[in-house]
């Protein structure tokens, strides 16, 4: 059953294929924002997938976020996230990043319940 304060980590070593560099969002090898975000995504998709009913999922919506600080290739970085709010099948989660000096990164992400099966229906459906 889905109930605030869930909560979620997902971790990684910056490595070429997660800087900014590599994303072609800049121009230096330190932890892209990209990734940041895809790392805090997965936290959150993570954290509530086992608790939801068959067949059911969660798809990213919104962001609000900042990326306070840079982190250079070779260390660890994570991201704790907790789930702060539901409406029905809006859940808003309060992500923070971190790496082996601090927070590098924080905000909210909002995801939605969906029918997995009829989503990726419609979504197919824009090909016709």
């Amino acid at each position: 059953m889905l109930e605030t304060g869930i909560k979620g980590h997902k971790e990684t070593v910056v490595n070429h294929n997660n800087t900014a560099v590599f994303a072609g969002s800049g121009e230096l090898e330190v932890f892209a924002t990209p990734a940041m975000v895809a790392l805090m995504e997965q936290a959150c998709q993570e954290s509530v997938a086992p608790l939801l009913e068959e067949g059911k999922g969660t798809v990213g919506t919104h962001l609000n976020i900042s990326h306070d600080a840079a982190t250079p290739v070779g260390m660890k970085v994570w991201v704790d996230t907790e789930l702060v709010e539901i409406d029905r099948r809006h859940l808003v989660f309060s992500v923070k990043a971190y790496d082996e000096t601090g927070l590098i990164g924080q905000g909210t992400h909002d995801r939605f319940i969906i029918d997995n099966e009829k989503f990726i229906a419609k979504a197919n459906a824009k090909k016709a």
